[in-house]
């Protein structure tokens, strides 16, 4: 059973890899022997990541994912440290960088800045890796959201941004079957971790109310009664990854408790 989520060898690239899903995966590729190439905006948040594995094992790369050089640069750094690339996980996005906002009310440059990371930003990625990715016939996972499909706090660019991630997913899936390729998006709701465990302090201290309280009517929506860890739902990712996801491409798969079921 074992040997099907057996990773020695493979090389994973991971963006956004300290954000709570992306060092949660992180960790989890890891352990089944994958090799990372970790990169996020802040070099030392990456170090601090990184610290956690075997040095020989990972290599922390700063990375924008606003810039397509600078992708391709990355790439090409991971291929000539490590000798391939097998896995791509563009997990790199923002919600907002102000407020949550509606259609009406989110000016222009929020707008446009969120589609730049979180779905541009995917392109640039993706399209950087798919030469290596290709030739080792390995597999593509992008994470969505299931704010994809349904109404929620975030922004409603961020939304707009996510469903079009799951069907580029699809489109994605269908050119590059014939590698051998396997392309699979995440849709992940409230995960508790350090980032949102940060959050509901910081909403209970302005509140002025217990955190419990906070998260209450949240559980209370989702069919599991519980909001998802961050490490439960990376096992999404080590799963489409796996041999055991070796039929599956082109799916959108919830990992969110039930919150959200099509």
């Amino acid at each position: 059973m074992g040997k099907k989520y057996d990773l020695n060898g493979k090389v994973v690239l991971i963006t956004g890899a300290t954000g709570g899903i992306g060092a949660a995966s992180a960790r989890a590729l890891y352990s089944k022997g994958a090799n990372l190439v970790l990169t996020d905006l802040s070099q030392q948040s990456l170090d601090l990541l990184a610290a956690e594995f075997d040095a020989t094992r990972v290599l922390a790369v700063p990375l924008d994912v606003t810039d397509a050089a600078a992708s391709k640069a990355v790439v090409k750094q991971a291929v000539a440290h490590f000798g391939r690339l097998d896995i791509a996980f563009a997990n790199a996005g923002i919600a907002w960088r102000n407020n949550p906002a509606t259609i009406a009310s989110c000016d222009e440059d929020e707008f446009e800045k969120i589609i730049d990371v979180d779905l541009f930003g995917v392109w640039r990625t993706l399209r950087a890796a798919l030469p290596e990715v290709q030739r080792n016939h390995g597999q593509i996972v992008i994470t969505s959201s299931i704010y994809s499909f349904v109404n929620g706090m975030v922004n409603a660019p961020y939304a707009a941004s996510k469903a079009a991630l799951a069907n580029s997913a699809k489109y994605l899936a269908k050119e590059v079957g014939k590698d051998g390729i396997r392309v699979n998006s995440i849709h992940m709701g409230w995960m508790w971790g350090a980032p949102v465990e940060g959050y509901f302090n910081w909403q209970a201290q302005e509140q002025k109310v217990p955190v419990e309280q906070l998260k209450a009517p949240i559980e209370a929506s989702i069919p599991l009664g519980r909001i998802p860890t961050d490490d439960e739902c990376a096992r999404a990712a080590l799963f489409l990854v796996s041999d055991y996801a070796s039929a599956v491409t082109g799916a959108a798969l919830d990992a969110n408790g039930g919150a959200y079921m099509p």
